[in-house]
């Protein structure tokens, strides 16, 4: 714990920035954390600077759907929890790396990030990865009159070599709102799970929201004592990439929306409590579709026509941005079956044919 309070220190030393109580999504011992907080009339998003995460989103004064608090050490000052990123992988290091400290889906959630500048409906925050040499930049900002996220980010290779690194957006919803109800949904096409042999996982391929255990087919649409196959991953054949949670308990959808040229992997992980009850649902979407260290994503090189990894050169920096946004919907919601963006308005058809619209403005 003294570690922790250190790091804390650090988070807010020459940042001009205020504490606000979030019992509602980290634990009382950490109920008092420095966070980039924005809101406007219909929603609120709160960052935690101890590792960058997304700890809540949530129509004003309502439910958070991500309200996961991380793994076991989450009396870790700095550590994922909820909507957090990896970056410079996604999953484990090799055994060297490991041996030489490299965290579990790479540095940006172990390390301080900074509040640059805030307003009320806009944020700055930025974060330097030591290990990877990469920095990163996330302009966050609530738009449009309904609840709508806009996050951009841009990460800056400041190595004097060329890097190869993977950056996957990693939203996790817990409970209340994660429950047995709880509906996933996205339009992404083919995949392949995790636990299928190397070299070849993509056989047998399935198809969303179909995955396989053993000769069984599940449906990854839902979770209730079973949480295998534990990460499915897939890719989007559209332009725009999107996922949606809907949960018929307390009438609300979150959802993301994404260019696949940015991001052409939808990850699929589910997790459950001792008591076999849903605890975590990860609709994870990124650069990479392979849980595998470096060494093996270079080898296979891409899955499905999709690389499996990213490059940036000495001193360059890429932008990628995604949209999030919440929504309450009619009694009886069946999940969802498109999302759209024209003109200002995301448009979510549901799968029983009803249409629910959110007004976010200029978006992509």
């Amino acid at each position: 714990m003294a570690d922790g309070g250190t790091a804390l220190d650090a988070i807010a030393e020459g940042v001009a920035m205020r504490l606000i109580v979030a019992a509602a999504f980290v634990p009382l011992a950490f109920a008092q954390r420095p966070v980039a907080e924005i809101r406007n009339a219909a929603a609120e998003a709160v960052f935690d600077l101890g590792g960058g995460s997304l700890v809540a989103f949530r129509l004003k004064g309502g439910l958070n759907p991500l309200a996961w608090l991380g793994p076991a050490d989450k009396d870790v000052a700095l550590r994922p929890m909820a909507h957090f990123l990896c970056l410079d992988r996604w999953g484990q290091p090799s055994a060297s790396e490991i041996a030489a400290g490299v965290p579990f889906h790479g540095e940006a959630t172990r390390v301080a990030w900074k509040a640059d500048s805030s307003s009320a409906a806009e944020a700055v925050m930025s974060a330097s990865l030591p290990m990877a040499g990469l920095d990163v930049r996330r302009l966050a900002r609530l738009t449009g009159t309904d609840a709508v996220l806009q996050v951009e980010e841009t990460v800056t290779n400041r190595n004097k070599m060329g890097k190869v690194y993977n950056m996957v957006q990693h939203p996790t919803i817990g409970p209340p709102f994660l429950d047995e109800k709880t509906l996933v949904d996205s339009n992404a096409s083919r995949g392949f799970m995790q636990s299928s042999p190397m070299p070849a996982p993509e056989e047998p391929t399935v198809y969303w929201p179909h995955a396989l255990r053993g000769k069984n087919t599940v449906d990854m649409r839902m979770l209730t004592a079973d949480p295998n196959p534990n990460v499915v991953s897939y890719v989007v054949d559209e332009p725009m990439g999107w996922a949606t949670a809907s949960s018929p308990t307390h009438n609300l959808v979150l959802g993301y929306l994404w260019r696949t040229s940015e991001y052409p992997w939808f990850n699929a992980w589910r997790h459950v409590d001792e008591a076999k009850k849903p605890l975590a649902r990860g609709l994870e979407f990124g650069t990479t579709g392979l849980h595998q260290p470096f060494g093996v994503l270079l080898e296979k090189g891409s899955i499905f026509g999709r690389k499996l990894f990213t490059y940036l050169d000495a001193g360059q920096s890429a932008t990628r941005s995604y949209v999030a946004f919440i929504a309450a919907t009619p009694a009886g919601w069946q999940g969802v079956r498109s999302v759209n963006y024209k003109d200002g308005v995301i448009t979510l058809t549901e799968r029983g044919g009803r249409t629910l619209e959110v007004r976010s403005g200029p978006i992509f």
